[in-house]
């Protein structure tokens, strides 16, 4: 459970008392204003109760926050804003803003949210529930501190709040804190031992530790629990708490190697419905995991297999993270798990510029990476069918690792906002569609997804693309629009931006052209490769010098440019 409810105080007597009403208040206002009252119905009763126009002022918007409630419980949270809106032009108070709040917060729409929980909080008195659900969005945001701090407000309030201890213990879990994590998640199962949210957040700290076996039977429990019993309370996303469980469950049985469970369990998660931001990225997760389960049995079985070129023959030491857990100063946690890298270099197109430059980087990078103790997946001028075997194999393998790295250089485009790598033989066709010869960013992107991995992805992408022209040219009859460079990332996913973080770092600044260098490397390429390897240099730190490095060589024309969510100081090459 995401969010609490705060419900208005209502006279029925004064609300129901209105002339030529008589006949239909019996039925319609109780229907309209009853919390447990089915969706449709509710929504039926509100809107007929509008209908009869009756009511005005204050009383108009008590009617429009009970219809929004009834959209609330169908996941309809456009509707949940208008009619929310309604109400508070008729009569603003704390429950619609906090209703209001926990729609935006549903659409992802985090800052929006944070705003109407402040104007909750400003109409007084203050109030737990709305700490909590303030606490939620400050969370998601990636700002820990802000959400501990409204969460110890909210349990300030109310002592017994199941879900402000979970949430809490996410929020510290996130920073590093598991023993916190778990004590604060033990207080919550003890106070409600019927909620299954608790033990969904319990079972992510278990795997974070290792403890695989504890991992999926709390998840077996919270699905048990959810399936005996519908989530109580109506802010509750529908469907959210068993995709919620089904999916870490998943992720457990894939740490554990038992990839026949965990089909079942993602082919679970594609069965329900998901209505929240959170419950999209779960199953945009669980799709792109089963198809990678589904295409290694498909894969015909080799009689041994052979060592990897390209693998490292020396086991990777444990990659450092630190994260502050509040209150204690920032101190270096070491990681455990394996760490792992995907480099690929694109040059040699067919049907398009050839580049010369992107093997040579990717066999500099894939050579820094091993130095420091990478597992490294490499390929060269690949096309389509071996850059999706290339990328779903490293998937695979990612999925039992701490740290993930991705490098890509090569042509790479933007396509309606999203972000596509280009193989080696791409051809554009009339009539096909030009992103079906590409590969999708986002699928990478779901794929690594998850709350105890630090994923970092490195894109020297978009050199003097020739692509646009073709793309759009190709577009108008199905909705393609292609611009300049790569774009910026509207998320980092739901799993990266709650858990151990995700970095984007790009060649160049969105909607910018990478260059591709006069010499062996491009610029950032070449920056990159000589730092890489730094040792005790913090990844952030080290983009820094890259940036500053290439800024100069190319006089001002490229400037690198990083998204992040990290949660502390990851450290790709130790002291």
């Amino acid at each position: 459970m995401r969010r609490l409810l705060l419900m208005p105080a209502l006279l029925a007597a004064l609300l129901w008392s209105a002339p030529c009403f008589a006949q239909a208040r019996s039925q319609l206002g109780p229907l309209c204003t009853t919390d447990t009252t089915p969706a449709d119905q509710m929504i039926d009763a509100c809107t007929k109760i509008i209908a009869l126009k009756v009511f005005s002022g204050e009383k108009l918007a008590t009617i429009y926050f009970w219809r929004a409630v009834g959209w609330n419980k169908k996941g309809n949270y456009a509707q949940v804003i208008s009619d929310a809106t309604e109400a508070l032009r008729l009569k603003p108070s704390t429950a619609v803003y906090n209703l209001r709040g926990s729609a935006y917060f549903d659409k992802g729409e985090y800052d929006i949210a944070i705003a109407d929980f402040n104007d909750a909080l400003r109409m007084g008195p203050p109030s737990g529930i709305i700490f909590h659900n303030r606490g939620n969005a400050y969370r998601s945001k990636g700002d820990y501190a802000k959400a501990i701090a409204d969460y110890d407000a909210a349990i300030k309030a109310g002592p017994m709040s199941a879900f402000s201890y979970q949430n809490r213990g996410a929020s510290k879990r996130a920073l590093g804190d598991l023993d916190g994590a778990l004590a604060d998640i033990n207080e919550a199962v003890r106070i409600d031992p019927s909620l299954p949210q608790p033990l969904i957040s319990r079972a992510v700290i278990w795997r974070a530790k290792g403890e695989i076996e504890r991992a999926i039977a709390d998840t077996s429990e919270a699905i048990r629990l959810a399936k005996a019993k519908a989530p109580v309370n109506i802010m509750t996303p529908p469907g959210s708490v068993l995709i919620s469980a089904y999916t870490q469950r998943g992720l457990s049985y894939e740490a554990r190697g038992d990839a026949a469970h965990a089909k079942e369990d993602y082919a679970s998660v594609l069965e329900g419905v998901a209505s929240d931001a959170g419950s999209k990225a779960n199953r945009a997760t669980a799709k792109v995991r089963l198809a990678l389960l589904k295409e290694a049995d498909a894969a015909p079985r080799k009689a041994a297999a052979a060592p990897a070129a390209e693998s490292s023959p020396v086991a990777p030491p444990a990659a450092s993270v630190t994260a502050p857990a509040p209150p204690a100063a920032p101190a270096r946690t070491a990681a455990t798990g394996r760490r792992v890298a995907l480099v690929i270099g694109n040059g040699a197109y067919a049907h398009v510029k050839a580049l010369p430059n992107p093997p040579n980087d990717a066999r500099a990078i894939a050579r820094s990476l091993r130095d420091i103790g990478f597992t490294v997946s490499e390929g060269l001028d690949l096309g389509r069918g071996a850059m999706q075997k290339t990328i779903h194999d490293f998937l695979r393998e990612a999925a039992r690792s701490q740290i993930a790295v991705v490098y890509y250089a090569g042509h790479g485009v933007q396509v309606d906002g999203r972000n596509y790598l280009v193989p080696v033989d791409i051809e554009f066709k009339a009539g096909s569609r030009a992103t079906d010869a590409m590969v999708d960013m986002d699928t990478i992107m779901a794929g690594l997804d998850d709350q105890i991995r630090t994923n970092i992805l490195i894109l020297d992408a978009c050199r003097n693309n020739p692509m646009a022209p073709q793309l759009a040219s190709t577009g108008p009859s199905r909705g393609i629009e292609a611009g300049s460079g790569l774009a910026a990332p509207t998320s980092l996913g739901s799993g990266s931006t709650l858990g151990a973080g995700t970095l984007i770092a790009f060649a160049t600044a969105p909607g910018q052209v990478a260059l591709d260098g006069e010499g062996a490397n491009s610029p950032f390429s070449a920056a990159l490769s000589r730092h890489v390897g730094t040792p005790g240099l913090e990844v952030q730190q080290m983009l820094t010098q890259v940036r500053a490095e290439v800024v100069a060589a190319t006089k001002g024309k490229q400037v690198p440019w990083s998204n992040s969510s990290l949660l502390g100081e990851v450290y790709l090459a130790e002291e």
